[in-house]
């Protein structure tokens, strides 16, 4: 039998873990386009990583909170590894490489479609969160936004200019976050603190090496500036994020880990035009629209089928 059950009724922490998310990851599309003048796409993956691990593991330190058995624990150590690839290594990665083509408030933007892929992978793998009529017409209306985000040249592009590439990057970033948040889901019992902890020591192991790999060590101490972004990246994006995502994951599901997804582009591009005074072409106000519409009525239908059940039951 499966150990995965149904998601609880989300409470008010969850909510406000939820707005919390949303203006940290929100900030952090921000936090990588100023780490990027100085630090490789690889070098700011791994530098936000590796602090994050550092600060999650001093916290398990201070608490004596020993991390999972790797004897008795194995699935545990599978999911985490899961985790650590889908939701850090893979995400990180793909979206530091594309803000070297596309503005924050783009990147950000994008994030709105993580709850369109959760849905669906949700509907397969998840029990108490299937897939209703009102969920696939919100699915529909959200791949129109994602059409006209992307842009209809984007894959005949080829050459020197490459944002349109780094367009459907971002979007496979965003696919990548639902499968990690399907796997946190799917994992046994486990403390969440352990759990992140794990998930961020073994993305360290595996970015570590690629990074050092293709852009080796660096030569020059990056800009103040730079290294400031990264901690920042480390400690709230990734470390205290991560927390906040396992928790929300663990006790209301992935499902509703995507509300986060309503808010964080708007804060993306509040944060990249008011600082970075980053340009905000119509177009991508009518793809939020028709996303965050997509969204909502795919909530509502959530909402609905849990009434149904709660009913039946």
């Amino acid at each position: 039998m499966s150990h995965v059950t149904a998601p609880s009724r989300p409470s008010l922490i969850n909510w406000i873990e939820i707005f919390a998310l949303g203006v940290i990851w929100g900030g952090s599309f921000m936090s990588v386009h100023v780490a990027l003048n100085g630090i490789g796409p690889l070098g700011v993956t791994t530098g936000r990583i590796i602090i994050g691990a550092l600060a999650l593991s001093l916290l398990c330190l201070f608490r004596r909170l020993p991390l999972p058995s790797l004897r008795h624990n194995r699935k545990v150590w599978v999911h985490a590894f899961g985790m650590a690839f889908f939701s850090n290594v893979l995400p990180f990665t793909l979206l530091s490489w594309a803000q070297q083509y596309v503005t924050s408030g783009y990147a950000g933007i994008t994030m709105a479609l993580v709850p369109l892929f959760t849905l669906g992978l949700a509907h397969l793998l998840l029990p108490g969160e299937r897939l209703t009529l009102q969920k696939i017409i919100g699915f529909v209306i959200g791949l129109v936004g994602v059409a006209i985000l992307i842009g209809t040249d984007a894959l005949a592009v080829v050459g020197a200019d490459l944002e349109p590439v780094a367009r459907v990057v971002c979007v496979g970033a965003t696919l990548s976050y639902a499968i990690g948040s399907i796997i946190t889901r799917r994992c046994p019992p486990v403390d969440p603190i352990a759990f992140s902890t794990a998930a961020l020591l073994m993305a360290s192991v595996v970015i570590t090496p690629i990074a050092l790999l293709v852009e080796g060590v660096p030569q020059a101490l990056p800009p103040l500036s730079a290294l400031i972004a990264l901690a920042y990246l480390g400690l709230l994006p990734t470390a205290m994020a991560t927390l906040i995502l396992v928790h929300v994951i663990r006790t209301a599901g992935p499902t509703f880990l995507t509300m986060t997804n309503y808010h964080v582009p708007v804060w993306s591009v509040v944060f990249g035009t008011l600082i970075l005074a980053e340009p905000l072409p119509p177009q991508f106000l009518i793809a939020l629209g028709l996303i965050l519409l997509g969204l909502l009525v795919s909530r509502i239908g959530a909402r609905r089928a849990h009434a149904n059940a709660a009913m039946i039951r």
